[in-house]
């Protein structure tokens, strides 16, 4: 068998060598001149606020006068203080309400809307039109219906012969009411991210069920809630940042009222920092919500883990 050609190759002295590294240098100074803006941009937005509001979580901070160290005495306060108490209490509340039923009412929508009936797509666009809606204008909406003198709420109620209702304006019912309108925005995103996925199901299954005589509720629960379930941990898992991070809607509709019965955590930090100008005090705050937040990704991680290797394993010859 004849032996293969050498290749040829040029040989490289010094002076080749240098220019080589020279337009490597070149092309590597031109990649960063292009990314250069966002690289600032990220640094300038995203990490060094997170680094100063670190900082100042450790100190006694005003935003005016120069600031005092006071390491963990913040967070000691935090601990003692019942405002800040009942801001959580008020946050895990909301989260506990307003999560599994937006992704309940999203499932239950969805299935109805992944149905072959008249106008479906006119519905679909209907139920996700509220999520687009900005929740300022849905606070300033809710307002003007919700008034409790001369609200449109009200106004039903009084022709149905019940007793007017006091609403946002009442800390009894305040919570319950926002629950209740962020449920009538956010509800839109799960039905579609569920309707994105029911088309997914594998059809091959729930044939194979219906001939082995499944009913619907035996299709729902056997086929399509499994085949549903990693939309469902990140429904989950999105839902419950969303729910620990409202703002704008507490802000517009109540600003943390009727006697304290919406502030929520954000609103708190909001208001720490920016109304009573404690802004080390504030963001001591906003470390204990990013603590949890993190804490709860981490479970979220470890729980669809969980759930994915068992599904591994039987895969496995």
């Amino acid at each position: 068998m004849p032996r293969l050609p050498t290749p040829l190759t040029m040989p490289q002295d010094g002076s080749h060598a240098r220019a080589l590294r020279r337009r490597r240098r070149g092309e590597a100074a031109t990649a960063w001149a292009f990314v250069s803006p966002a690289v600032l941009v990220i640094l300038g937005l995203s990490v060094l606020p997170v680094v100063w509001s670190l900082l100042l979580s450790f100190q006694a901070n005003d935003l005016v006068t120069p600031s005092r160290w006071v390491g963990l005495d913040n967070y000691r306060a935090l601990r003692e203080d019942p405002n800040f108490h009942q801001a959580v209490k008020n946050t895990v509340v909301y989260t506990v309400l307003y999560v599994p039923l937006s992704i309940a009412f999203g499932l239950a929508l969805a299935l109805v809307l992944n149905r072959r009936i008249r106008f479906v797509g006119l519905y679909r666009t209907l139920f996700f039109v509220p999520f687009v809606i900005s929740a300022t204008a849905q606070g300033v909406l809710f307002s003007f219906i919700l008034d409790p003198e001369f609200g449109a709420a009200n106004s039903v109620l009084h022709h149905l012969g019940i007793s007017p209702q006091g609403f946002l304006t009442d800390p009894s019912q305040a919570l319950f009411v926002l629950v209740a309108i962020t449920l009538w925005s956010g509800t839109g995103l799960c039905t579609v991210i569920y309707l994105a996925a029911l088309q997914d199901v594998d059809q091959s299954l729930i044939e194979a069920a219906r001939l082995d005589g499944a009913g619907r509720f035996q299709l729902l629960r056997h086929v399509t809630l499994p085949a549903l379930s990693p939309v469902s941990v990140f429904l989950l898992l999105w839902q419950t940042i969303q729910a620990l991070q409202v703002f704008d809607l507490v802000y517009v509709t109540t600003k943390g009222g009727p006697l304290g019965s919406t502030t929520v955590i954000v609103y708190f930090i909001w208001e720490q920092a920016f109304k009573e100008f404690t802004a080390g005090y504030g963001a001591a705050a906003a470390y204990v919500l990013a603590v949890a937040l993190l804490v709860l990704a981490v479970v979220m991680r470890a729980l669809r883990s969980r759930d994915r290797t068992p599904r591994t394993k039987a895969a496995a010859p």
